[in-house]
């Protein structure tokens, strides 16, 4: 049976699933025992180190990272809508209570959070919600730098739709681009007719949220220096009336590897960069270089060790792994890539052209690997490795946002020469 001090009113949410309930009655049912069996090193291993949020439009989560395995329940409550977080044995501390202040107006999922003491022992934590929510709470083991966290991620009732987002995006654009111009405003040159089909690329910031990517020496974080990039590029690419541009993530939050090749396979992409940051053990490495998918192993060592840090990432990110879909990875993973392996090589040589006119090249050709971001299988896709995070000059290159603008424009450069040989196919 649960324990007496467990909340008895538990409203199950319809994102709750019946496995995450039957794993959280269980660690409430051995609670007693490890009371019982060591209660100092109970006490020590339930000490919350740190506490996060990252909210975000397409969800907010909120991190409980401690020394040992959190025992938990929650509840769902309506009118208003709340979602209460029980943390069994986990006196209050600092730590737990700067949760409110973490809390930002902007957060399209949280109003407000509380903490406070529960009467039979342990921590409560309420957060006040703006809306109806599908809460998704699971526990990850330690890993790199992070120990136990106990992760609850909010998602809206209705998914955001990547297509229907993106077209309206799109279509607000071009309403703005036809309304007539002021009096004081000279209308814009018309060179040519716009094309019947813009070509659509998917731009991939590396990391985000848990997941900082690499650090460099000066405190600059990979993931914040992707996304500034990854910005700049969707800039120059919506500028050119050929093109359009969609970001896997246009903020700091953290995305699956696999949805965000499902993200570009959702808007019909014809070209996947993901833009990262290279680091190495030696602050002397440096230069640019450029990546594709490779069916029968890493042209290198280098590569083979880049594509299994950076395949890390749902691991330090934090993904459920009960949640993924077997099916799909086996289809992603067991389908022929061919074509798309050599159309990504093309457009790859291209992109570390253009790099080489504002950067030295870490190789000088494109090198393969079996990066897990790299696998959608209709569509050309090449990961950069923008300079080196580790080395103190292209740190702060990185930094630095005319370099960064020359990054985005080589990027720009190298796909629009590959698009201008190898046109994409006609499509509705």
């Amino acid at each position: 049976m649960p324990r007496r001090d467990e909340p008895s009113r538990i409203t199950r949410s319809k994102g709750l699933s019946v496995r995450v309930e039957r794993r959280r009655l269980l660690q409430w049912m051995l609670l007693p025992a490890v009371h019982a069996l060591a209660p100092a090193a109970w006490a020590q291993a339930m000490r919350v180190a740190s506490t996060r949020l990252w909210p975000a439009q397409e969800y907010t989560r909120m991190i409980v990272e401690s020394t040992g395995s959190l025992a938990y329940s929650v509840q769902v409550l309506r009118e208003p809508e709340r979602f209460v977080l029980d943390l069994a044995g986990v006196e209050s501390s600092s730590e737990i209570l700067e949760l409110p202040s973490r809390v930002q107006s902007s957060d399209p999922f949280v109003q407000s959070i509380r903490v406070g003491a529960r009467p039979a022992g342990g921590t409560r934590i309420v957060l006040m919600l703006k809306s109806e929510v599908k809460p998704d709470v699971f526990a990850l083991p330690p890993v790199a730098e992070y120990g136990h966290r106990l992760v609850l991620d909010l998602y809206p009732v209705v998914p955001l739709d990547t297509l229907m987002a993106f077209l309206e995006a799109e279509a607000r654009k071009e309403k703005m681009a036809a309304t007539p111009p002021g009096p004081e405003r000279p209308p814009a040159p018309q060179a040519s007719k716009a094309p019947d089909r813009k070509i659509t690329i998917a731009i991939d910031p590396g990391h985000g949220g848990e997941d900082p990517g690499a650090i460099g020496r000066r405190g600059t974080y990979e993931k914040h220096v992707t996304l500034a990039i990854a910005r700049k590029l969707k800039a120059r690419i919506d500028g050119d009336r050929n093109m359009r541009a969609m970001l896997t993530r246009d903020d700091d939050y953290f995305v699956p590897l696999h949805e965000r090749v499902q993200k570009a396979r959702r808007v019909q992409a014809d070209l996947f960069v993901s833009i990262h940051a290279d680091a190495f053990r030696e602050p002397a490495a440096r230069g640019s270089s450029v990546f594709a998918l490779s069916e029968s192993g890493a042209t290198s060592a280098a590569a083979r060790w880049l594509a299994q840090r950076e395949n890390r990432a749902d691991l330090i990110g934090g993904v459920d792994l009960g949640r993924h879909d077997p099916v799909l990875a086996r289809t992603l993973l067991d389908l022929s890539q061919t074509a798309q392996i050599s159309d990504s090589l093309k457009v790859g040589r291209h992109v570390l052209d253009a790099f080489a006119t504002h950067n030295s090249l870490h190789k000088s050709t494109v090198e393969q690997a079996g990066f897990a971001v790299l696998k959608a299988p209709d569509i050309p896709s090449i990961l950069v490795e923008t300079a080196f995070i580790s080395n103190p000059d292209e740190e702060l290159m990185l930094r630095n946002e005319k370099h960064q603008k020359k990054f985005a424009d080589s990027i720009y450069e190298g796909a629009t020469r590959y698009f201008a040989r190898n046109p994409p196919l006609a499509r509705a």
